[in-house]
């Protein structure tokens, strides 16, 4: 294994890299020489390299994950796929669907396995609700809404929308089971930067009226890490930063029957009769493993079993059509 760039991110998929003990760790690019120097004081058995090069002309590294800037992950992408080794890309995968689809071209052409890290996609809390709605505890899904806000990390790469929401957009993608949106619309205001919105309320409209709404900010008094699902039978929240995880709501709005009803003597009515549900709401106990450690492991099984890939180009592509959709919509 190699790893390109050890930022911000960077050093948790290291850490779970040397945890793990189906792969050696034998390279780390990083330009910056700080950078460099906080990796090998923790990790002094690694060779650190500052160009892409030295991982490119080794043929001993068969895979290598890319932690950098999003502006540079489709060049680097490429340039490893193109030297034969396999590739795991931190969210997104590319800045365009060009990129992401030139990206799964390639290494479709080379049987190489090409990962975006959507890493919430591997979280037991996410995975949990998937069930649920797949099994049909909560009915048919009537709309979704998420919450990712704090104050800061403001960034001037990329605005809120393309920084925070890939992994509330991922998430409601895998547990919907990747349709293709009907239409996506965007509202965001850019006030610390110019051009670079600091919140954004992405909708989403899919077919038969499920809707979903993204709200992303870095400029909010509050941390919230939260995604609702309402459906006709019941209810879920997903809060990523409470002791319990999910919470499951019996509630809900049903129609009453009616004596007679549509027989022609019935007087119409202004409106359906209702009943109001309120039951239990239940917290289940869920297991927990570390998402980067799940992710990485399911990279390593792409790779060696040929497993389908839950974060491969298709994801990446869907959530990338999205991001642009929306930013198309922002500039026009």
């Amino acid at each position: 294994m190699a790893q390109i760039g050890v930022g911000y991110w960077g050093p948790n998929l290291l850490r779970n890299l040397m945890a793990n003990g189906a792969c050696q760790v034998k390279k780390v690019v990083e330009p910056s020489p700080e950078r460099r120097e906080f990796v090998g004081r923790l990790y002094p058995s690694v060779e650190l390299c500052a160009d892409t090069d030295a991982v490119l002309d080794d043929g001993a590294i068969d895979a290598v994950i890319i932690s950098t800037p999003i502006s540079t992950h489709f060049d680097i992408a490429m340039r490893v796929l193109e030297s034969g080794k396999h590739i795991l890309v931190e969210k997104p995968m590319g800045r365009s669907l060009r990129e992401v689809e030139a990206i799964a071209k390639l290494a479709g052409e080379k049987n190489l396995v090409a990962m975006a890290g959507y890493t919430f996609l591997y979280n037991s809390a996410v995975r949990y609700i998937k069930e649920l709605i797949a099994n049909g505890d909560l009915g048919t899904v009537r709309y979704i809404y998420s919450q990712r806000v704090n104050l800061g990390r403001v960034r001037d790469d990329v605005d809120a929308l393309w920084n925070l929401a890939p992994h509330d957009v991922s998430i409601i993608q895998n547990w919907l089971n990747n349709p293709e949106p009907v239409d996506v619309q965007r509202n965001g205001m850019a006030w610390v930067q110019d051009g670079i919105d600091d919140v954004v309320f992405l909708n989403i409209r899919y077919p038969a009226g499920m809707i979903a709404n993204v709200h992303v900010s870095w400029l909010d008094p509050h941390k919230v890490r939260t995604m609702t699902v309402v459906g006709s039978e019941k209810m879920v929240v997903y809060d990523d930063i409470a002791e319990h995880k999910v919470a499951i709501y019996d509630k809900g709005i049903d129609r009453m029957a009616v004596l007679g009803q549509d027989m022609d003597f019935d007087e119409p009515l202004a409106l359906p009769p209702i009943s109001y549900r309120s039951g239990d709401v239940v917290l289940p106990k869920i297991g927990w493993r570390e998402p980067l450690m799940v992710e990485i492991e399911h990279f390593f099984d792409c790779i060696l079993n040929g497993t389908e890939c839950i974060s491969g180009p298709r994801t990446a592509a869907q959530v990338v059509g999205i991001l642009e959709q929306a930013s198309v919509a922002r500039d026009s």
